[in-house]
């Protein structure tokens, strides 16, 4: 009896509506067997994945081949010019040490015999002239010599810092990728036509993954003042922002996002965030 009923309330809707029902099982069963793979979305997908020519240095003339993709949360990130500035600073004053040293009252060279009587010459009372009242005596809470200006940044501050200063090299055209670091000669002048041919410059550093670098160009940079090679491992902001032009090998891209992601999702984050020791022990 209920079966029947249904039938006949099929019947009885419009011819339109069936024709859309069949349709739309058709596109469902067709959808199962042609799956399209779209990116992974990032952020929610409100953010587009950043990207990059690969180019070469084999030949002064720029060749670019493929595109590499850029992870935002590392070339994309927002940047905060604040976190730069610490970043410089903090690097700047880590490895400073102050010289500048006074002397205290006992190690003034000078006699320690009273200047004149305690009374009877109405002049003020004094015990020596190593006194800092006295031209060429002591000083008081001066600086003592060996003074360090060290401090750690915070660590999500430093790892801000990087990621804001790759954010802004790529936003401002002055971060390239390329394949490798071999060049065809270790001649100084084909790296200097190099880079004024591909508007690169005047400075530059070159990184790359590891700190065995190619003899060419190690050779041909060792006469060039203005430009320089660094590893991943040392890589820093006072240098990406000393340097003008920043050049990246695939190699150093991959090893560099993948630190940094990791640094910025790392399980253990409330340990690195704990106060610096300097003599921890690990």
């Amino acid at each position: 009896m209920l079966l029947n009923c249904l039938a006949k309330q099929i019947r009885a809707l419009p011819s339109t509506f069936t024709a859309a029902c069949r349709l739309s099982t058709v596109a469902i069963e067709n959808s199962e067997f042609n799956e399209v793979e779209e990116p992974p979305l990032v952020y929610g997908g409100y953010t587009q994945l950043r990207q990059a020519w690969v180019s070469n240095l084999d030949t002064i003339k720029e060749n670019p081949s493929t595109i590499i993709d850029l992870h935002p949360q590392v070339f994309g990130s927002r940047p905060r010019i604040d976190i730069i500035h610490e970043n410089v600073v903090w690097q700047r004053k880590y490895r400073y040490v102050s010289y500048a040293n006074t002397k205290v009252t006992a190690e003034v060279n000078m006699s320690s015999k009273k200047p004149w009587p305690q009374k009877g010459q109405g002049r003020a009372r004094h015990g020596t002239r190593r006194s800092p009242l006295f031209k060429g005596g002591s000083v008081i809470h001066g600086p003592r010599s060996h003074t360090t200006h060290f401090y750690m940044l915070p660590f999500y501050k430093r790892v801000y810092g990087l990621t804001s200063t790759l954010s802004v090299k790529l936003i401002q055209d002055d971060l390239h990728v390329v394949n490798n670091l071999d060049l065809p000669t270790d001649d100084p002048g084909y790296v200097n036509d190099l880079v004024e041919s591909r508007l690169w410059g005047p400075s530059v550093l070159f990184v790359d993954d590891t700190d065995t670098m190619p003899r060419n160009i190690s050779l041909a940079l060792n006469q060039i003042k203005h430009m320089n090679l660094m590893p991943v491992y040392g890589l820093n902001v006072y240098s990406m922002l000393k340097y003008e032009t920043l050049v990246l090998t695939v190699a150093a891209v991959k090893k560099i996002q993948d630190r940094l992601l990791y640094q910025l999702h790392r399980p253990d984050g409330h340990q690195a965030t704990r106060k610096f020791m300097l003599n921890k022990q690990n």
